[in-house]
């Protein structure tokens, strides 16, 4: 297992000034010489590719490409040292200036890479002096022949924004800059023990336009092929991708992931059983946010379970909005100035068009280090999804720093758990005590007589005992205790203030267990 702290970091570490040279396909100038060298031109466009796709899927897989042995040398360290030339880069625009990662331990398996212009594609070859190495300790690392993906520069050539590479993973540092959560193509049987299957973008082509920088995949797996566009954006507030997605089915799959997201959750504040290091937080995500088609906002902040554990959360209306978010942005709750968990970015999903009824499905599995990602999210469609199937999904992709929108009810901004009772008292046997603190302008100025309730209830167990006050000294922040009688198994607590039958929260939904 490659470690993800290491190859996170080595995404932004590479820095880089000075003009990209290479031009934009149909902009201001051509390609020019000082580009890596480009094969012969062939016919490409959209509907050439899900062509493509579809003619692989009626065949038998082709063997993934074959990892250098020699990769293996080359670890985080030297990876670091070798740095593709600022001269070389693709595109002249500021902002959108593409770059190659080498081949290393990390990413050993070669990827295919063409750029698009006026319709024709011509194909990215390798040449070690697309390459340079810095000077550092330790034998000099050898350039091998081979791209690993891609990254996309911010302006003025420091650092970069967006990132492919790896099976079908892609991520964005976001508005706040920082690497964390991962989204990839698709997820196969995830949560089904061994039988998951990482399908991979085998080639890419990239193409520049007026829009932004639009880039297409080619997935290959052993279930399924699929072909994709992004269509990514660099705004202020968000790093945004439109995504269709087409997928020819192979063989049956028993759980179709569309548009998973990938993140690291080992504890916070509400867990802090599985603290071992000095840090107060450490996770990537802490929370489960849905946009459900009954109009209903859900929270579930994420768990480091005991075991592997798949919840799921249907909508027959059709596919909810959702997202992996990170809400905690203070630093003091976290105290790392080497990796800044406060800074990373929160990932959120808007379906486009009728995806048909479904569920979001939430995937944890235990951790005991924040290298590991240990948490999935992704819409599983009810429909079966059978051999011979030809399914399309078109979806948006928002890297953000914080909230999808601005909505009038009030947030989860807080939640600790602990032994149940009385402070002073003999905890109560056998029972737990839920805290969590609810915040937004719609709460402001309530006060104890303001018929403010919580509406709380459990699938298993019993509540003992629920309140739900202003907290002193805060104008629009208000706190709910729940103790809770546990029964063995898993039990799920859901609770919303409410004031006249109407909520003036989104929904927590907490797991004992």
């Amino acid at each position: 297992m490659f470690d993800r702290r290491e190859i996170l970091t080595l995404l932004g570490a590479l820095t880089a000034g000075g003009p990209a040279l290479a031009a934009a396909p149909g902009r201001t100038r051509s390609v020019g010489a000082v580009t890596p060298a480009l094969g012969t031109a062939q016919p490409f466009d959209w509907a050439w590719l899900q062509a493509e796709a579809e003619r692989l899927a009626g065949r038998p897989p082709r063997p993934p490409h074959q990892a250098d042995p020699r990769t293996h040398a080359v670890d985080y360290d030297a990876a670091n040292r070798i740095r593709f030339r600022e001269d070389r880069s693709l595109f002249t625009d500021d902002g959108y200036a593409v770059r190659l990662f080498p081949l290393g331990r990390y990413a050993p398996t070669p990827v295919d890479l063409f750029l698009v212009e006026r319709g024709r594609a011509r194909p990215i070859e390798h040449s070690e002096d697309m390459f340079e190495v810095a000077p550092g300790e330790g034998p000099v690392p050898q350039v091998l022949p081979g791209i690993s993906g891609f990254r996309v520069m911010n302006r003025g050539g420091v650092g970069d924004w967006l990132a492919f590479q790896g099976a079908s993973y892609f991520r964005s540092a976001g508005p706040l800059d920082q690497y964390g959560l991962s989204a990839r193509g698709v997820a196969i049987d995830t949560g089904i023990d061994g039988r998951e299957e990482f399908p991979a973008f085998t080639a890419f082509w990239l193409e520049r336009t007026d829009a932004g920088l639009t880039i297409y995949a080619l997935l290959e797996g052993a279930s399924l092929t699929g072909a994709y566009r992004f269509v990514c954006t660099n705004a202020r507030q968000a790093v945004v991708q439109d995504v269709s997605a087409v997928l020819f089915l192979r063989r049956d799959v028993e759980r179709l992931g569309i548009a998973p997201l990938t993140s690291m959750f080992w504890y916070d504040e509400g867990n802090p059983q599985a603290r071992i290091d000095w840090r107060p937080e450490i996770h990537d995500s802490d929370g489960l946010l849905i946009y459900n088609r009954a109009g209903e906002r859900l929270w579930r902040p994420l768990r480091n379970p005991d075991r592997p554990t798949v919840n799921l959360f249907a909508d027959d209306c059709g596919a909810s909005a959702y997202g992996l978010f990170q809400r905690d942005r203070s630093f003091d709750h976290y105290q790392d100035d080497g990796v800044f968990y406060e800074k990373r970015p929160s990932l959120w999903v808007e379906p486009k068009g009728d995806w048909g009824p479904g569920a979001v499905t939430l995937y944890e599995i235990p951790t005991r280090r924040e290298t590991d990602d240990n948490v999935v999210a992704f819409w599983t469609p009810k429909a079966p999804a059978l051999a011979g199937m030809r399914l399309t999904f078109d979806y948006r992709l928002r890297w953000l720093g914080g909230e999808p929108e601005a909505v009038s009810i009030a947030r989860v901004v807080d939640r600790w758990t602990g032994v149940a009772g009385r402070p002073g008292t003999e905890p109560i046997p056998g029972a737990q005590r839920l805290v969590a603190d609810f915040a937004g302008p719609i709460l402001k100025g309530l006060g104890r007589g303001s018929g403010v309730t919580p509406a709380v209830s459990i699938d298993r167990g019993r509540i003992l005992s629920v309140a739900a006050y202003p907290v002193v000294g805060q104008a629009a922040r208000w706190r709910l205790i729940v103790d809770v009688a546990r029964e063995p198994g898993t039990a799920n607590l859901r609770a919303t203030l409410e004031k006249g039958g109407s909520p003036l929260s989104e929904t927590l939904i907490h797991q004992f267990g």
